[in-house]
């Protein structure tokens, strides 16, 4: 690590908001990515017959279990559950209730000894699309089953809370460096070459800001079926924009520095005079403007689905969990449960980039 780039991290440190807010958001991310291990339907380890089997990564169908079918098995019946306690054996589909617990308890069915089996189960045994049956009527209050509720569709709300954490986060994060990338070339270009080619681009991005995003969704969607990636592209087409500004101000600042100057009479290409010497200049005013595009693009992916215009409602999106909060005001956790995971998660990631900035300033230094 170079000296500048240690005191930039000296500095991050410091800034004791946005360190643990950074430890904080790796955690609570790093759990979303292992979303499969902590919320699933589906158990992770079997032990079957002196077989280790896992299903969260794995497709078994009932017949590997001396089951009927070929599709998958539903580990939540309780003959597929006997079976697996049983070794496989055939009174599963006469009691297995009864013989389930036999053979949990004493290693025997029916007086016969079986090579008993077991499961172990994720912390939250639902996922994001699991329809559980409920006593009750849907969307069910929090209860030791389902920490947070089901929604209307009697899917568990914490499930789909971090699925859909992993997906909002996943989205931000892919479209704020897609556009980075875009808008920071497009700008470097406008402000270190000015002109006719400044003039051009700038025609062109007047013209291209103009264009209404919303009603180009609402045809793409009636064209194609709107999916992750889809709203990824449409969301950096119409985003790119946001840091040409910004990057376009600061090179036409430094164009006519004299390092610059210096370093075309030493003969430095141009590409590298922009990216290597210009740039990193620029990366004050660039960063700052980070925290914004990151929350706009996990605002606009929930406005959309909100709008129903987004995913697919099967899909674990937070916008679509407002939504059910808005249709069921009866559900009170419902709305809180959105408010405080988006709170939560936009603050974390305002608090992360406001250090970032802090320390690529070189004005402020803390001890």
């Amino acid at each position: 690590m170079t000296p500048l780039n240690q005191r930039r991290w000296r500095n991050f440190r410091a800034n004791g908001r946005a360190f643990w807010s950074l430890w904080i958001f790796v955690v609570l991310f790093g759990l979303s990515l292992m979303a499969e291990v902590v919320a699933n339907d589906k158990p992770l380890l079997i032990s079957y017959r002196g077989d280790w089997m896992t299903p969260v990564t794995t497709f078994y169908p009932e017949t590997a279990f001396n089951g009927d079918f070929r599709t998958e098995a539903d580990y939540n019946a309780p003959e597929v559950q006997c079976l697996i306690a049983t070794g496989g054996s055939d009174l599963c589909l006469d009691d297995p209730e009864t013989y389930k617990a036999e053979a949990e308890e004493h290693g025997t069915v029916d007086g016969q000894p079986v090579q008993a089996g077991w499961m172990l189960w994720p912390p939250i045994p639902y996922s994001y699309d699991t329809v559980n049956n409920l006593n009750g009527a849907a969307p069910s209050a929090p209860d030791a089953q389902h920490w947070l509720g089901t929604d209307d569709t009697a899917r568990d709300v914490l499930a789909r809370v971090i699925y859909g954490f992993r997906l909002s986060v996943a989205f931000a994060l892919i479209v704020t460096f897609l556009t980075s990338v875009i808008g920071i070339a497009a700008g470097a270009v406008q402000g270190f070459f000015g002109g006719w080619v400044d003039l051009f681009f700038q025609r062109v991005i007047e013209l291209w800001s103009s264009t209404p995003m919303l009603y180009v969704i609402i045809i793409v969607g009636a064209i194609w079926q709107m999916g992750f990636w889809l709203l990824v592209v449409l969301s950096v087409l119409f985003g790119w924009t946001a840091l040409v500004g910004v990057v376009r101000a600061e090179f036409l600042r430094a164009r006519n520095f004299e390092y610059v100057r210096a370093a075309r009479a030493l003969g430095v290409g141009n590409a590298r005079i922009m990216f290597r010497h210009v740039l990193p200049n620029a990366m004050v005013a660039t960063v700052t403007m980070l925290p914004f595009i990151i929350a706009g693009a996990i605002g606009s992916l929930a406005a959309l689905d909100f709008l129903g215009f987004g995913l697919p409602s099967s899909a674990p999106s937070l916008g679509e969990l407002t939504l059910q909060a808005k249709q069921n005001l009866q559900a009170p956790w419902l709305g809180f449960t959105a408010f405080f995971t988006f709170a939560l998660m936009l603050s974390l990631l305002v608090f992360i980039f406001e250090g970032v900035r802090d320390a690529y300033d070189p004005r402020k230094t803390f001890k």
